[in-house]
């Protein structure tokens, strides 16, 4: 039975099967669409068929095949199912998180007059880079792949300016920027343990968090080397790695090599206890040089953990003065927690807290249904606008 409102048809390919960034904004996106009155349905790859609703909405589930070397990602293949899904649902507005397996959704939408969007989660040039693709050669075919994206769907969101920076490259007039966000209620300080942290750490040894999925394009690596990079130095330090990917083996083969002091947890499904873990670190490291957003480091800075980030990512745009920047090199990362680590604790705490209270999720929904021409909650400012949709 139809709502009052708009029914928005969500899809996306590559969302982790128990976490990650793009699993949280589609969660917490779905839950600020509902309570808008709206009716979101959000349409993913698994491997068996589900439709249930959740707080997020309405989740259906196709099966889709394993993506080999990923870890666990899985993609819609099936065009014709996918199709006369769609035609079933007859959705008022189409969002579509996938740039490349799933753009031919955008002539879907156009041929049945639905207006629908494209959502930048990743730079395309910044992907290749990270699966090492030359820069020159990286450039040339994400100016090709975004404007066929662009020429495809009604408007591109893009979550920072960093991201919305290749579409302007080549000129595209349709993009807007609507942020992410934290929870700011889940996310706090007062999720600090010392005791959890004395599981990890001695009192005078530096706690490093790292929370990421272990893949190529995320660079988990750096976190090792900035490890390294400091106890050569002197500084006693530790590193935990929440999250797990195609990359672990090899990661936990280096730190035994090396006898570096790093504790990997896999993928941690208590979404408390990943807090409580980002609370007590003393700095989280974000090395991923392709993000257009970066959650997880949002969400060690509302627990009022500073995070050194990539200077090659949209990080610096999102933590701004409250943390640290560092070029793609782990003694670059080891100088910068070094800085962080003289600024006074409680100052750098509070640094972080603050920044990450300009990201709340209520202004993250609002722009996104702004981006979709629908009803948002007490009247909220529109998104930033590069040009006229096209």
């Amino acid at each position: 039975m139809r709502t009052e409102g708009l029914r928005i048809v969500r899809l996306a390919n590559f969302v982790a099967p128990a976490s990650g960034g793009l699993r949280t904004a589609l969660r917490e996106l779905g839950k600020g669409f509902r309570a808008a009155g709206h009716e979101p349905v959000l349409v993913v790859p698994g491997d068996r068929p589900d439709d249930r609703d959740t707080e997020q909405g309405r989740v259906i589930t196709l099966p889709g095949p394993l993506l080999p070397g990923t870890g666990g990602y899985r993609v819609l293949t099936d065009r014709r199912r996918v199709a006369a899904l769609l035609a079933d649902l007859a959705p008022d507005r189409l969002e579509v998180s996938d740039r490349t397996t799933l753009r031919w959704t955008g002539t879907w939408a156009r041929r049945a007059r639905v207006p629908a969007v494209m959502v930048s989660h990743e730079t395309a040039d910044g992907v290749l880079r990270t699966w090492g693709v030359p820069e020159a050669a990286a450039r040339r075919a994400a100016d090709a792949l975004n404007v066929r994206t662009a020429h495809a769907y009604a408007r591109v969101v893009c979550t920072t300016e960093f991201a919305e920076r290749e579409f302007v490259r080549i000129g595209a007039r349709n993009v807007v920027r609507a942020p992410l966000g934290v929870d700011l209620v889940e996310r706090h300080p007062a999720l600090r343990e010392p005791g959890l942290r004395a599981r990890y750490a001695r009192a005078d040894q530096v706690l490093l968090v790292t929370c990421t999925r272990l893949s190529v394009e995320k660079r988990p690596g750096t976190a090792l080397d900035a490890l390294e990079a400091l106890l050569a130095r002197g500084t006693r330090a530790v590193l935990v790695v929440a999250g797990d990917g195609p990359l672990r083996p090899r990661l936990e083969q280096r730190a035994r090599e090396r006898r570096l002091p790093v504790t990997f947890l896999g993928h941690l499904s208590d979404r408390q206890a990943l807090g409580a873990l980002q609370a007590s670190a003393d700095v989280c490291l974000a090395p991923g040089p392709a993000e257009t957003f970066g959650l997880a480091a949002l969400e060690a800075m509302a627990c009022g953990t500073p995070v050194v980030v990539s200077a090659s990512s949209a990080l610096p745009e999102v933590i701004g003065s409250a943390g640290a920047t560092a070029v793609d090199r782990g003694g670059a990362f080891a100088d910068a927690v070094e800085a962080l680590l003289d600024t006074p604790e409680r100052a750098r705490r509070e640094a972080a807290r603050a920044r990450a209270e300009c990201f709340g999720w209520d202004t993250a929904v609002a722009a996104f249904l702004a981006a979709h021409d629908a009803a948002v909650p007490h009247r909220p400012a529109r998104p930033i606008v590069s040009g006229s949709p096209g």
